[in-house]
């Protein structure tokens, strides 16, 4: 594996800080062992993501993503930083390729203007594009049990539908429409119309609510999930799900307008959830509820459980051993340029 630089590590952490402030602020609470890898995931599926997004010709960018995947997993990536370390990634954690394809595919569905008839198919799309990073995620973290990869695929699925119920306003300004047509339908809106001229109104705030109280159950499942993590995985985890969750609990409070302002949470309180979840990690019990995965993901979770990893994720210490590699250069560099902080702090 070729050592890599502190240049592309930062490049990496630069998305994420930029690209998510709530994962970004999550990710402080994984080990150190743990937290490159993370940023290196975090990093491509969010590149991936803004390809197709900022292309003229999204089908032309979603092909171009199929091909950049086939590199890395021949092991001939692009020279751009990302690719080159999400393909040493992909060694090192065995990383079943099912998983970025399924997320390909969720891209390629917001290439076409797809729109969801009912939560079912929603939910489809969400696993998509949400639920198998969650997946990676669990894989990263060395747990690749049927539970484990399920309770992942809920945590993903949750978190987009709030992110769906916070950006109604923003995605119909993009003339984007995810809301299921559905529950639109029985509250009296027409969804071109929505796009035509977003505003808030009765109906839309109760789609709003159903949409995040269908969000409120996929927390609830994958809570009882984090107890399979290793522990000191578990307050991040635990950290996520809580500052996603209280988007919603915020846009709630707000008449669940989604329409005239964008829902945030502000720094202070997470840092108040984040010590939350570091309580709620030792909290966790050891044997979590055994439900089954979500219906759109049951397939790949029942498949990829039965697969066994390849040798270079069954080492010990593999991904100790790539943190050590993403680390190093960095470490050093900071080292000789000045002396060592006596005091060390979450920085938001």
């Amino acid at each position: 594996m070729p050592m890599l630089s502190s240049a592309d590590r930062r490049a990496c952490r630069r998305s994420l800080a930029e690209g998510s402030k709530s994962f970004f602020a999550a990710s402080l609470l994984l080990p150190p062992r743990l937290r490159g890898p993370a940023t290196v995931l975090y990093a491509f599926c969010r590149a991936a993501d803004d390809a197709v997004d900022g292309s003229a010709d999204p089908a032309a960018a979603v092909a171009d993503l199929r091909r950049r995947l086939d590199r890395i997993y021949a092991g001939r990536p692009a020279a751009c930083p990302v690719e080159r370390l999400f393909a040493d990634l992909v060694e090192t954690i065995d990383l079943p390729r099912a998983l970025p394809e399924a997320l390909i595919e969720g891209f390629a569905w917001d290439a076409d203007g797809r729109r969801y008839a009912d939560l079912a198919a929603l939910e489809a799309y969400a696993f998509r594009v949400a639920g198998v990073v969650g997946m990676m995620m669990s894989v990263l973290m060395g747990r690749r049990s049927e539970a484990a990869l399920a309770r992942a695929a809920d945590l993903g699925i949750a978190m987009q539908y709030t992110n769906i119920a916070r950006d109604v306003g923003e995605d119909a300004r993009a003339g984007r429409l995810y809301l299921p047509l559905d529950w639109l339908a029985a509250e009296g809106l027409d969804g071109p119309a929505l796009l035509t001229a977003p505003s808030p109104s009765p109906g839309l705030a109760r789609v709003v609510a159903r949409l995040l109280a269908a969000a409120e159950s996929h927390y609830a499942r994958a809570e009882a999930g984090i107890a399979l993590l290793p522990p000191d995985c578990r307050p991040a985890i635990h950290a996520a799900r809580l500052v996603y969750r209280e988007i919603g609990h915020r846009l709630a409070a707000a008449g669940h307008d989604s329409i005239s302002a964008r829902t945030v949470v502000p720094g202070r309180r997470k840092l108040v959830l984040m010590a939350d979840a570091v309580a709620a990690a030792l909290l966790s019990g050891s044997t979590p509820r055994a439900d089954a995965a979500p219906d759109s993901a049951r397939d790949l979770v029942a498949r990829l459980a039965a697969e066994r990893p390849g040798p270079a994720a069954a080492r010990p210490g593999s991904a100790a051993r790539l943190i050590e590699i993403l680390t190093i250069q960095e470490e050093r560099r900071r080292a000789s340029r000045r002396p060592m902080p006596v005091r060390v702090g979450v920085r938001s």
